[in-house]
C-alpha cells in the first residue's frame, strides 16, 4: 500500500524564472539546484502532472501548470509514459506539504530531484499564464538554490532565456528516440493487477512503430487491441521497416518541430507509395501531413491540456482530448489528396487527416488517454479495421 510522503518541508531556497520579454519571478526551488532553459509553455489539466512530466513531447520544454495544488498525491512507479522525465523544468503555483494516495511511493520534490529537474513553485502561474496567451509561449530559463543568488542572478536567468534558440528548426525526435529496435509486450493497466502482459494474448497484427518520443500507453492500447509491436529508431529507413512484413505502420508523437525531420518525411513517402496502413498521433500526424506535400506552422503557445474540445468533421461529434503540441498541420495547404477529418474547436486549427488514395490517416491530440480522457480511443480500432481490411 502506498504511504503518506512529505514534500521536503525545507524547501526555501530560492528559485527564478525569466522569460526572453524580460518577465521575471522569484519563488522556491522544489527539483534541482542548477540551471536549465527551453520554451515555456503553460498546460490545462487538473491531473495527471506524471504523465505530463515523462511525456517525450516535452522535450526543451518548461511546463507551467496553471492548476494550483500540484504533487498531491505524490509520485508513483506506474504512471509513466517513458523511462525518464522529458520535461526542461516544471513550474507550479503551491507544492502541497503532505502527498497522499494509497499508491503513491515518493514525493514530487525527491522525484525531480532524483533525475535532476528543476522546478520552481510560489509563483503567480495565473501571471505567468496571461503572459503566455498574450505574447505566445516563450523562451525561459530557471535558475535554482546556489545559481538563483547573487545581485546578478536575474540578469544571468534573463541571458539564459535570451540565449536559448527555441524550437523552431530544432529536430528533437531523433535526439529522444530509441537507439534500437525493441518489442513491446505491455498491454493496458487495471487496478490491483497492474499492466497486462499481452504475449499470451491472440496478436494477430504486426505493427511497426516509428519511436519520435512515443508514450507507453499509446502502444500499450496498440498492444491491447492485438498488435505485436516492434518499436524502431526514428531514423529506420522505410526498406528495413517494409522487409519487416508489417500490417501496419505507426508514427508516434514526438517533440520539436517537424519539418527539420527529413530522414522521416521520406521514409513514410515510401511506406505510402506500398499501401501498407499509417496511422499517426501528433508529431506523426504533422509528419503525415509534409510527406503528403503539406506545410507545418508554429503556433502561439500551442495546446497543452487534457479538456481541448475537438469536432470529428463527418459525425459533427464534439470529443474532449489531450493535447501536447507547438506546431501544426496548416489546413490550408492540404493537397487534394488529403481530407481534414477533426477541428480544434478552440482556434479552428486542423487535428486531423486522412488520405483519399492511401490507407493512412492521423489525428493531432493524444488519444491514449494519459492522463485522460477516453473520448478518442475509436481511432486505434480504426487502425485495426484498416488492417484487417487490407488482409
Amino acid at each position: 500500500m502506498g504511504e503518506l510522503v512529505l514534500n521536503n518541508p525545507a524547501l526555501s531556497k530560492p528559485a527564478i524564472l525569466a522569460l526572453e520579454d524580460g518577465s521575471v519571478f522569484h519563488g522556491i526551488a522544489i527539483g534541482a539546484e542548477g540551471a536549465t532553459s527551453g520554451e515555456v509553455v503553460f498546460n490545462t489539466a487538473m491531473t495527471g502532472y506524471q504523465e505530463i512530466l515523462t511525456d517525450p513531447s516535452y522535450t526543451r520544454q518548461i511546463v507551467t501548470l496553471t492548476y494550483p495544488h500540484i504533487g498531491n498525491t505524490g509520485i508513483n512507479s506506474e504512471d509513466v509514459e517513458s523511462a525518464s522525465i522529458a520535461a526542461a523544468g516544471l513550474v507550479i503555483r503551491d507544492l502541497p506539504l503532505l502527498a497522499s494516495s494509497f499508491r503513491s511511493e515518493q514525493s514530487l520534490s525527491d522525484y525531480l530531484k532524483s533525475q535532476n529537474v528543476l522546478g520552481i513553485a510560489d509563483i503567480d502561474t495565473r501571471r505567468l499564464t496571461r503572459i503566455l496567451r498574450d505574447k505566445g509561449a516563450q523562451n525561459g530559463a530557471i535558475l535554482a538554490g546556489a545559481e538563483a543568488e547573487g545581485d546578478d542572478a536575474v540578469e544571468r536567468a534573463l541571458a539564459a532565456a535570451k540565449a536559448f534558440p527555441g524550437l523552431k528548426g530544432m529536430d528533437l525526435a531523433k535526439e529522444v528516440s530509441c537507439k534500437e529496435a525493441y518489442e513491446w509486450t505491455q498491454g493496458e493497466w487495471t487496478l490491483g493487477e497492474g499492466y497486462a502482459d499481452t504475449t499470451k494474448n491472440e496478436r494477430p497484427y504486426h505493427v511497426v512503430a516509428y519511436d519520435f518520443g512515443v508514450k507507453f500507453n499509446i502502444l500499450r492500447m496498440l498492444a491491447a487491441r492485438g498488435c505485436r509491436l516492434t518499436v524502431v529508431p526514428a531514423q529506420t529507413p522505410a526498406a528495413e521497416v517494409l522487409a519487416m512484413n508489417p500490417d501496419g505502420v505507426f508514427l508516434a508523437n514526438g517533440p520539436g518541430d517537424p519539418e527539420p525531420c527529413d530522414y522521416a518525411i521520406k521514409a513514410i513517402q515510401e511506406v505510402l507509395e506500398t499501401n501498407t496502413p499509417i496511422f499517426g498521433i501528433c508529431l506523426g500526424h504533422q509528419l503525415l501531413a509534409l510527406a503528403s506535400g503539406a506545410k507545418t506552422v508554429k503556433m502561439g503557445h500551442g495546446h497543452h491540456g487534457a479538456n481541448h474540445p475537438v469536432q470529428d468533421l463527418a459525425s459533427g461529434t464534439v470529443m474532449i482530448t489531450s493535447q501536447n503540441h507547438g506546431f501544426a498541420a496548416d489546413e490550408a495547404t492540404l493537397p487534394a489528396n488529403v481530407r481534414a477529418t477533426h477541428r480544434s474547436l478552440f482556434d479552428g486549427t486542423l487535428q486531423g487527416i486522412e488520405r483519399t488514395d492511401r490507407p493512412a490517416f492521423s489525428f493531432q491530440g493524444h488519444p491514449e488517454a494519459s492522463p485522460g480522457p477516453r473520448d478518442v480511443a475509436p481511432l486505434f480500432d480504426r487502425f485495426i479495421a484498416m488492417m484487417q481490411a487490407r488482409r
